[in-house]
């Protein structure tokens, strides 16, 4: 009988044991729920970001960019973290055009001492994640009174988006030096003809970017002229199996230059051509290749390196 009773009890225990595993093994997974959102402060020694989840029922586009950017400047519950923002720069509104949100703050946001440079790009961090997690924006662009923010050199930094940072300081600051073959229009606007320079960029920057950023800047050579308008918009540039895709928004097509229509784009994809990760190049506006340029060139393909133009 005992024997009996021992032999119930033992089954009982490796019953119970295996039910125990099939527990731990087939654990419920966790969903974060719809409306769930990480608002990016900064940590208390403004080194890193310091992410919180923030929760709403907001759906509206335009309402959620103005309660997002409320708990943007207002002090996290967190008291080891802080507002990006300095409290001595104001917010001034924004608009959306596109997948752009544009922000604008005032004087005070591009000066040193409310904000030094370390602080602000972790802020420009900041608010780029924060806001671009909003379904339908995928850029911001700082504006400070009226006029593009602008980097330490002197450049507007353009649109950026979230994934353009890391969230720690150590990477953030890091520069390095490049060098390029850019390949301008010459006086006729018939031919390329190349210039090289040297760039001083973020370690954080793609050189593909890098490359176009500093062609919409423009020559710096007599006897190169311009083959992109200076208010030309980058909205993203990404590399995949050794093809560049480039984003502009519409002010691409806005190209009044008195170049040749081919002008254009083979001063894009042969100087890109020179990064040796490049073999061709996809030129899409607002997201869409089908598109015609200058009603003459379709972008609805993946272009190569041309020689016969100037390049080698």
């Amino acid at each position: 009988m005992r024997r009996k009773q021992r032999l119930l009890l033992l089954l009982w225990l490796a019953v119970w044991c295996l039910g125990g595993c099939r527990k731990e093994e087939n654990p419920v997974p966790s969903e974060t729920p719809e409306g769930t959102y990480k608002i990016y402060y900064l940590n208390s020694s403004m080194t890193r970001l310091a992410p919180q989840e923030y929760y709403t029922e907001t759906r509206d586009q335009e309402a959620l960019i103005q309660e997002l950017m409320n708990q943007f400047l207002h002090m996290p519950n967190n008291v080891d973290s802080q507002v990006a923002l300095s409290d001595k720069v104001g917010y001034l509104g924004y608009r959306q055009e596109d997948q752009v949100l544009f922000l604008y703050f005032d004087a005070g946001y591009g000066s040193r001492v409310n904000m030094n440079a370390t602080r602000e790009i972790l802020c420009r961090a900041a608010l780029a994640k924060t806001m671009t997690q909003i379904e339908g924006i995928d850029y911001i662009s700082i504006y400070v009174a009226d006029q593009p923010l602008l980097d330490s050199y002197g450049n507007p930094v353009g649109v950026v988006t979230g994934t353009d940072f890391v969230e720690g300081i150590s990477d953030i600051n890091a520069y390095e030096k490049s060098q390029f073959k850019l390949f301008f229009a010459d006086e006729t606007g018939q031919w390329l003809v190349e210039e090289n320079r040297e760039v001083v960029h973020s370690i954080n920057t793609s050189l593909e970017r890098v490359v176009v950023e500093e062609l919409i800047k423009g020559p710096h050579t007599e006897g190169r002229y311009r083959t992109l308008p200076e208010d030309t918009r980058l909205l993203n540039v990404s590399l995949n199996e050794n093809i560049c895709y480039i984003n502009f928004d519409a002010t691409f097509l806005n190209n009044t230059l008195e170049v040749k229509e081919y002008i254009p784009i083979y001063s894009i994809v042969n100087s890109l051509s020179e990064i040796s990760t490049v073999s061709k190049v996809q030129i899409t506006i607002n997201g869409s290749q089908d598109v015609m340029f200058r009603d003459v060139i379709s972008l609805n393909t993946q272009f190569e390196r041309n020689l016969e133009i100037g390049g080698e």
